[in-house]
């Protein structure tokens, strides 16, 4: 199924249901058959949606018109409008419990907490305009905040009960760049610009837990990421390196290098190949037929295991130029903190997996094309990379497959989205998104 809408974000609520955007209008549809649910009609071109946590209210985002507007499934004659005036509006997102909005003003004045049941309002002052600025515990309970003042970073730490300041401290950082809670709520992780290689870790309470500085005077921490248990977390730098700190001690226990050439007999490298399809001549036919001219001028792809050592595709990146394509942009552990995969910008075309039990690397993908995104499976070691074409490729330790998506005309998908079952996924492109459903193994 597709459907030529402009979708701003789509993510799937715990129940079977699904919304997208176009242009003023919000679409609700059922995820299992696709049908209409609701329609509505917002005040100006929506720019951001979101789900409420239990899936029974809609935020949409006029950043433009510094207006949000709520929906509710259960009421649709039920509206509310959130308008900030002059203040305007740059973000906006849902609290864990689905009945309060945060909105963000214009230069990060202020963050304005709007509740749905009491109609009550609250401020946060001197929010810091940074990558991700605030974090929430996964059990929804406390809510931090990055801030600046007086050219000094601090985090703000608040109940979401009552929204009642619970820490306030000062980071030792030059510019705290993002800041990003442990999933079980204990730790919280701050760290410093590119400029400067810096993680902090915290305590509930605002302590100093640990500090730790892999190296001085280059470009330090690109991305970061938790593993599930919150017992490892994954550190990605500009030196294409991915370094694994312990919970126990919070030191380093291994480091990741990302080489051009795989040379290890024990690492399984994946080719992608593309391959002509085959058409008997007894179906050829003038005119042909719609889906037979398709597949003649579709090219196919399949996997081939490579034998090492293999050379990948190294682009070497320009030095003069701002954010250069080098170090670990993206990397996510799976569910059952087993895997990592992790993707090197100097190397675009590949996805590194690697086995968290055994701290080696297991596994590389070399794509025909640039890494877009990738995403595990919700419920098992599936990851989904897709590379900006109309493929979808799915790896699993069973081995790894390239699907075709059966869509008429350029459906080039730039990121996907898991459902919470792992039963299907959306695949976003710039113009359109498709549902893929997957069938579940009997056991």
């Amino acid at each position: 199924f597709s459907s030529p809408v402009l979708v701003r974000r789509l993510i799937f609520g715990f129940v079977p249901i699904q919304a997208s955007c176009v242009q003023y209008r919000l679409v609700v549809r059922d995820v299992n058959t696709l049908q209409i649910l609701q329609l509505y009609t917002c005040l100006d071109q929506i720019q951001y949606i979101e789900w409420s946590s239990d899936s029974l209210f809609i935020l949409c985002a006029m950043y433009k018109r510094g207006i949000v507007q709520v929906w509710s499934l259960e009421q649709p004659d039920w509206h509310c409008k959130i308008d900030e005036g002059s203040a305007g509006l740059v973000a906006s997102c849902w609290s864990p419990d689905g009945r309060h909005i945060l909105n963000t003003t214009e230069f990060h004045l202020r963050i304005t907490v709007w509740s749905l049941c009491t109609k009550s309002v609250s401020y946060i002052k001197y929010p810091k305009a940074c990558q991700q600025g605030i974090a929430f515990t996964k059990d929804g309970r406390y809510m931090a905040v990055a801030e600046r003042r007086d050219c000094k970073d601090f985090i703000s730490i608040f109940v979401c009960s009552d929204w009642q300041l619970l820490r306030h401290f000062d980071t030792e950082t030059q510019d705290l760049f993002g800041i990003e809670w442990a999933p079980n709520g204990c730790v919280l992780a701050a760290w410093d610009t590119c400029l400067e290689y810096k993680i902090l870790l915290y305590s509930l309470d605002g302590r100093l837990l640990s500090t730790y500085r892999a190296y001085e005077w280059s470009l330090g921490i690109k991305s970061i990421t938790w593993s599930p248990s919150s017992q490892f977390l994954a550190i990605g730098s500009y030196d294409e390196k991915v370094r694994i700190l312990n919970h126990v001690t919070w030191k380093k226990i291994t480091e990741f290098e990302h080489p051009a050439t795989i040379a290890n007999t024990k690492t399984i490298v994946y080719k992608e190949v593309e391959k002509s399809p085959s058409v008997e001549t007894e179906r050829l036919s003038f005119p042909p037929t719609r889906a037979l001219a398709s597949s003649l001028f579709s090219t196919q792809s399949k996997y081939d295991i490579s034998q090492v050592p293999v050379s990948l595709q190294y682009i070497k990146p320009v030095a003069d130029r701002a954010n250069p394509k080098m170090g670990i942009g993206m990397l996510a552990f799976s569910a059952d903190n087993c895997f990592l995969a992790t993707k090197n910008d100097n190397i675009p075309n590949a996805v590194w997996i690697w086995d968290i039990q055994k701290l080696k690397l297991f596994v590389v993908l070399e794509q025909l094309c640039a890494i877009q995104s990738f995403q595990w499976d919700p419920r098992q070691p599936r990851l989904a990379v897709c590379t900006g074409n109309s493929k979808v490729y799915l790896w699993s330790p069973a081995g790894c497959v390239s699907v075709q998506v059966p869509m008429e005309g350029d459906f080039q998908i730039v990121s996907l989205s898991w459902h919470s079952s792992g039963d299907s996924m959306a695949l976003l492109s710039k113009d359109n998104f498709c549902v893929c459903y997957l069938e579940r193994e009997e056991v």
